[in-house]
């Protein structure tokens, strides 16, 4: 092998090795400009390697960015720097995105430096969601107990109500037809919360996620959506989830339903998006279990209404919570449930035009090894 074909090799394995990095990876320049990126970068700052080629760090990063500062003090003492819960928000992509911040000199390209973003947010979210699914178990057994006391006066409530309303009088009835259809409304709503109760294990099998993201946007096409447009951006090579098909469409139904409902019937330009993506290095550790589980599988529903009210971002996914005049406030609760038992989790994050639900969940395997299953639990 010559010397320039050696060199070729080596430089093709390094930007093999730089794009199998999970993490945004770039390379500044003595001048500012960035003189190489990895993939991850691409998806982060939303640019291609050329496009970022073209600008100065200080174009793609918030105004005054700890970022700029750490690339000088590496460039002038020539000592790797790191620095944590950094707001990088983009230009192109703005709201909080916390990152940690690894810059280190090149010492073969002087005055280059080397910069790697982690983001914090999908970390601190999976622990968010394991501290919510211990907690949940104590709501779970309370609502079961709750949801059969109710029942029980309830229906004696209402067989009363029936009684009265055959001796009394014309102008009466409507009093007694109110607390029938009232005693009615209440049982519906603690029926809703039983599903909450149920801990038998879900029915699992190999399902193409487009299949069923296609029904859902024909449902929602036919129905409550009819005046918005949907966009797809879909990975073809995508490999099944393990996952069960119908409550899978209970799931992605509810979220376009509830992105349809934000955008409002009276918008002129309402757009949701539907994506798939495969992201490799997401793995989350089982409850009760030492064994990490990988959460590849991406699926988003991205809509351009008016965003969710920040104070209602940390209980987005509790029992109850709602921004809707007529809603239970069950919904999402009903849809986080669902893919905690399939194995996944699910968060949102939200900003004037620009509110994104974020579904990861684990692949289908047919080596025997179900991804996902919960172990058994304790009491």
């Amino acid at each position: 092998m010559t010397t320039a074909s050696a060199i070729a090799s080596i430089d093709t394995a390094s930007d093999a090795m730089m794009n199998a990095l999970p993490h945004p990876v770039i390379m500044v320049a003595g001048d500012g400009k960035i003189s190489d990126a990895n993939v991850a970068a691409e998806q982060f700052f939303e640019a291609s390697i050329p496009m970022l080629r073209r600008h100065q760090l200080r174009e793609l990063v918030p105004f005054g960015s700890p970022l700029l500062a750490l690339v000088e003090q590496v460039r002038r003492t020539g000592t790797t720097v790191n620095e944590y819960k950094v707001d990088l928000a983009t230009p192109r992509n703005p709201g909080e995105r916390l990152v940690d911040l690894y810059v280190a000199p090149l010492a073969e390209f002087p005055g280059q430096v080397i910069v790697m973003l982690q983001e914090r947010t999908i970390a601190e979210k999976m622990d968010r969601q394991l501290t919510h699914r211990s907690a949940a178990r104590s709501i779970i057994a309370l609502a079961a107990m709750l949801a059969h006391e109710i029942k029980n006066p309830l229906s004696g409530i209402r067989g009363a109500a029936q009684l009265l309303e055959q001796s009394a009088a014309d102008e009466d009835r409507s009093l007694t037809r109110l607390i029938c259809d009232e005693t009615d409304r209440i049982v519906r709503l603690v029926d809703r919360m039983e599903v909450f109760a149920d801990e038998r294990p879900v029915e699992r099998e190999p399902v193409n996620i487009h299949v069923v993201l296609d029904r859902v946007k024909k449902l929602a096409e036919s129905g409550f959506a009819r005046h918005i447009t949907f966009v797809e951006e879909y990975d073809p090579s995508l490999p099944p989830v393990y996952g069960n098909h119908d409550h899978l469409i209970q799931v992605f139904l509810n979220l376009v339903k509830n992105a349809a409902e934000a955008i409002g019937e009276g918008a002129t330009d309402g757009e949701i998006c539907l994506s798939t993506a495969f992201r490799s290095g997401v793995r989350l550790q089982v409850p009760g279990s030492k064994t990490r589980v990988s959460l590849p599988l991406e699926v988003c529903v991205r809509d351009n209404g008016p965003g969710v009210p920040e104070d209602l971002m940390p209980h987005l996914f509790d029992p109850f919570v709602t921004t809707k005049p007529s809603g239970s406030g069950l919904g999402l609760s009903l849809t986080s449930k669902i893919i905690n038992d399939h194995g996944g989790i699910i968060e949102c994050e939200s900003q004037p035009r620009r509110t994104t639900f974020r579904v990861l969940m684990p692949v289908y395997s047919d080596d025997g090894d179900r991804p996902g299953d919960p172990p058994p639990s304790s009491s």
